[in-house]
């Protein structure tokens, strides 16, 4: 009692204090009574049908479909060059034109040669042929001979002698036979040696091997080639750019995805608007590593009728794995998405270890910080929307993600349940 009427007398001496001790114990009060407002939403989206594709990214160059390196065999100053960048040639036409003088020089000395070894070729016939003259005068010589022998009119000495200039005789036939031969050997010899300085007198004009444009040029006249030890590149044609490819590197996790047919899809940086398509042409098996990730090679093959794929162009690649049309579909946020903790029923299932988490989605209710859980069956997944094959409807919604109702926030971090999804 005695407290009371002290705590009404201090009262009224601070009327002040007092009015203002009051309000703040109503403020607290009427905190803790009133609920807080929430300073974000969960932003929804309806089911509906639609197609689905899965798509594995990638980045790669393009390249001329079949691009041929044009070297020079022989060494020497090139005196003209025919072509330029972006020259369109056919098979057959020059491309540049090596000095010939020495190469015709040896022309010139191969041809002497050869003369020179058909002649060496008649006169080893001529002395076949006396030599065969001779060997028939000895025969005839030593038959005589030997029948006079036999009457007694001449010695056995000449008869021997007559012997020997048969035998001579014989080994100068041989000789002249292994003469013609030999003249022949030499002829052909000769004639191997203009052939092939007529051949290096040819390859003084360099042609083109096939049709094409000239990507690149590396030689200029007045410029020394020297093909030595191997050939240098003096010309890169593009045998058809009507036709490119693309040689895209994909990660060994989506390798196993890609099939040969498979549809592509890709942009250049010089035409960001503009899709272009292109097939799967080849899987290279040879991996590549770089910085201890391994990819492989796809090769696409792209038409080109209006000429605006350029070699080395970066192509960014998204090859379809995997489409259905007009399906049932969500966004792919929405399998992946969570409430918040406070938001969740509190007989939540609770996972046990190792288990899989079932394909689930939050529904909106009429409240909407109480969503619904929902299992659903998941078919073909893709970057952006996923196939639901059962557990849902047409025109039900699905929570996607949260969003900030606060004004210096415009939009806050996907939701804090899909962190807690990857724990």
């Amino acid at each position: 009692m005695i407290r009371n009427i002290a705590l009404i007398g201090w009262v009224r001496r601070h009327p002040i204090w007092s009015a203002l001790i009051a309000l703040a114990v109503a403020f607290i009060i009427y905190k803790v009574v009133t609920p807080t407002k929430p300073t974000y939403e969960y932003v929804a989206e309806p089911a509906g049908r639609g197609d689905v594709t899965r798509v594995v990214s990638a980045s790669g160059k393009i390249r001329a479909l079949n691009t041929i390196k044009v070297g020079s065999e022989i060494s020497g100053q090139v005196s003209r060059v025919f072509v330029d960048y972006n020259s369109a040639v056919v098979a057959g036409q020059p491309l540049a034109q090596i000095d010939p003088t020495r190469v015709a020089a040896r022309v010139t000395q191969a041809e002497a040669q050869v003369q020179l070894a058909r002649a060496s070729l008649v006169q080893a016939e001529a002395a076949l042929a006396r030599a065969r003259t001779d060997i028939e005068v000895q025969t005839r010589d030593y038959a005589r001979r030997e029948e006079l022998t036999q009457r007694g009119f001449t010695t056995k000495t000449g008869l021997d002698q007559s012997a020997n200039a048969v035998a001579a005789a014989r080994g100068g036939l041989q000789s002249a036979a292994a003469g013609v031969v030999s003249a022949r050997a030499q002829i052909r010899q000769r004639e191997a040696e203009l052939q092939s300085a007529q051949l290096d007198l040819n390859r003084t004009r360099i042609l083109a091997p096939a049709s094409g444009t000239v990507i690149n040029k590396l030689v200029e006249p007045g410029a020394t080639v020297a093909a030595s030890f191997q050939t240098p590149n003096l010309f890169e044609i593009a045998a058809d750019m009507g036709v490119m490819q693309v040689e895209a590197s994909v990660d060994e996790a989506d390798i196993g995805e890609i099939r040969v047919g498979q549809a592509v899809r890709f942009t250049v940086d010089s035409y960001p608007d503009q899709t272009f398509g292109a097939t799967v042409r080849q899987i290279r098996t040879s991996a590549t590593e770089a910085q201890n990730v391994v990819s492989y090679f796809v090769i696409l093959l792209v038409q080109n009728p209006e000429g605006k794929l350029l070699p080395g162009m970066t192509a960014n690649v998204e090859i379809v794995t995997g489409a259905r049309p007009a399906v049932m579909r969500i966004p792919s946020a929405a399998l992946r998405f969570r409430p918040r903790q406070g938001d969740r029923p509190a007989d939540e299932p609770k996972l046990k270890e190792g288990a899989k988490r079932p394909a689930t989605v939050w529904l909106a209710s009429a409240d909407p910080y109480k969503p619904q859980r929902r299992v659903v069956r998941v078919g073909l997944r893709g970057e952006e929307y996923v196939e639901i094959t059962g557990g849902l409807k047409a025109g039900e919604r699905v929570l996607v993600r949260s969003r900030s109702l606060e004004k210096k926030a415009e939009q806050e971090p996907e939701d804090e349940g899909a962190q807690e999804e990857g724990k």
